[in-house]
């Protein structure tokens, strides 16, 4: 983990190698009978591979691939407002959920910080690398009849109610 979070504050992406391993780790979530969600996995065609390979030698099947369409500098400007605070950990954006004093915690009075990885420099690195490794993925999972592609312009609820109904069309299930 330490290895994962020493790239990312650097604005790069964290190796397929150390992303399989963590998954291999909590190989018993996805056997979950619920079902699981992978959260930025995979992100690379050699993650894609290994995942078919973790999955099948567990007998679980990969439903669909969620991928959230945004242009770039509603990106940045997303991950580039947000800022946390030193001692609580709490999250602000300076837009969307700004503190009531500027770059002062809410709950607690501790200096909000903007990450390093969060910087809009790195963030357009850590972008531009995305979309590079990303290509070959999504033409991987669209041949395989996986991939929902979704907006992610709005609000949190409208995304994630969007993201639950195409998922319930994608799979056939009714729609509650």
């Amino acid at each position: 983990m330490a290895a994962a979070l020493a790239a990312m504050r650097r604005g790069e992406l964290v190796t397929d190698e150390l992303v399989m391993s963590m998954v291999r780790e909590r190989c018993g979530c996805l056997r979950c009978h619920g079902g699981f969600l992978l959260d930025g996995i995979p992100r690379t065609l050699v993650q894609a591979e290994a995942l078919e390979i973790i999955l099948g030698q567990l007998g679980v099947a990969l439903d669909a691939v969620l991928s959230y369409e945004l242009p770039l500098e509603e990106i940045v400007d997303r991950i580039g407002g947000r800022r946390t605070c030193a001692k609580c950990k709490a999250v602000y954006h300076i837009t969307a959920r700004p503190p009531e004093k500027d770059a002062t915690c809410d709950r607690c009075g501790g200096a909000l910080m903007q990450r390093d990885d969060d910087r809009p420099d790195a963030v357009r690195v850590r972008l531009q690398a995305y979309t590079e490794a990303t290509r070959p993925l999504a033409e991987f999972y669209a041949e395989r009849k996986k991939l929902i592609c979704i907006s992610a312009q709005g609000q949190p609820d409208e995304i994630c109610e969007h993201s639950l109904r195409s998922l319930q069309e994608h799979l056939g299930v009714p729609m509650l």
